[in-house]
């Protein structure tokens, strides 16, 4: 849980940093991690970047003591975990509030070195929650390169969602870019952080019907997670219309998840065939709010055993290498990769 304290100015505590009003004084680290190619590269200030101009902004704001109306306001991460470098500066997180502070656009930036630990998602989610918490502010937004995927998580894990792609809209060192816009209004991190986090009491695989296949399909991924994993409108498409493999089309076998009577994921095999010996875990998928409860783990479970009873002692399955993969999910779960390629997926099978 966040901890939000006040002396004198701003000042916020996660479990692991500080975080507070950038000042004059660490214009020197700003500019240097702000030049480093790895930092700069899906950002937009102009190149190089240097040290009067970091100067210049963070003296723009030396009498602030908190985010201000109709302003950008820098502020720098600190670490301050009992297991950290206390008081080391590793980026900052910034907020820009409209002139009726009523809509917040929030940033990152984070030192190569300190990426990838979680601490981007500590910190914004500190400032969020700082936001909403001191201000009239109703929507938080945030605008990043489509191709960002790592911001992307960072933003799903503050609840927001994705919103818009708009293309080369966006005039960066002499060329055009599309910008993807996330955000949320306060009412959606409420619903976030009241959202379950603890494993389901109980998990069953149901059938589909007609009359509620709508339903099932506002059970959605997150957005950077379409890329692995197609949504449920899609499935149902594949599944009218299922691509011929090995000289005969698939079989689909489709199941709703319901975790403790709430819908909460979809599931999708290619049964065996004459053609098709070995059942195929074509689509899995959990729903946004309810990831990270072990839900995953239990609908594997939950398949098996329905594969046992009907005789079959192997799944094979496909994903997409890269960043976001679910390989180390199906990999802790015991799916070895055969060593073929299917349509550019590792394909992989579970025997037991």
């Amino acid at each position: 849980m966040f901890a939000v304290r006040y002396d004198g100015s701003m000042e916020l505590r996660t479990p692991r940093l500080r975080i507070r009003v950038m000042r004059e004084t660490d214009a020197e680290i700003l500019t240097a991690y702000r030049n480093d190619p790895q930092v700069s590269v899906m950002q937009d200030w102009d190149l190089p970047y240097t040290l009067e101009r970091a100067r210049t902004r963070l003296a723009e704001q030396a009498g602030r003591d908190d985010i201000a109306v109709g302003e950008w306001t820098s502020l720098a991460v600190e670490l301050a975990g009992p297991n950290e470098a206390e008081g080391e500066l590793i980026g900052d997180v910034a907020c820009h509030l409209d002139d009726m502070g009523a809509i917040a656009e929030i940033g990152y930036t984070l030192r190569p070195e300190f990426q990838g630990r979680g601490y981007a998602s500590e910190a914004t989610s500190a400032l969020v929650d700082h936001i909403l918490a001191t201000t009239s502010v109703h929507r938080i937004e945030a605008s990043l390169d489509p191709e960002n995927v790592p911001s992307m998580r960072v933003l799903e894990s503050l609840g927001m969602v994705f919103e818009s792609l708009s293309r080369k809209n966006y005039f960066m060192r002499n060329d055009w870019y599309d910008d993807m816009r996330y955000a949320m209004l306060r009412d959606d991190r409420a619903a976030w952080l009241a959202r379950p986090t603890s494993a389901p009491m109980s998990l069953e695989l149901v059938e589909i019907t007609p009359d509620d296949a709508y339903l099932w399909g506002r059970v959605v991924t997150h957005h950077s997670q379409e890329r692995l994993v197609s949504p449920v409108h899609r499935s149902y498409r594949d599944a009218l219309f299922p691509e011929v493999v090995d000289g005969a089309p698939v079989v689909p076998w489709m199941r709703g998840v319901l975790a403790d009577g709430e819908r909460v994921g979809f599931v999708m095999l290619a049964e065996v065939t004459p053609h098709h010996p070995e059942p195929f875990l074509w689509r899995l998928l959990v729903d946004r709010m309810h990831q990270r409860r072990g839900i995953g783990s239990m609908i594997l479970a939950v398949l098996q055993a329905h594969l046992t009873e009907l005789g079959h002692r192997t799944l094979l399955t496909s994903w997409h290498p890269g960043p976001g993969t679910p390989e180390p999910f199906y990999v802790r779960h015991g799916f070895t990769p055969t060593g073929r390629l299917v349509d550019d997926e590792v394909e992989a099978r579970l025997s037991w």
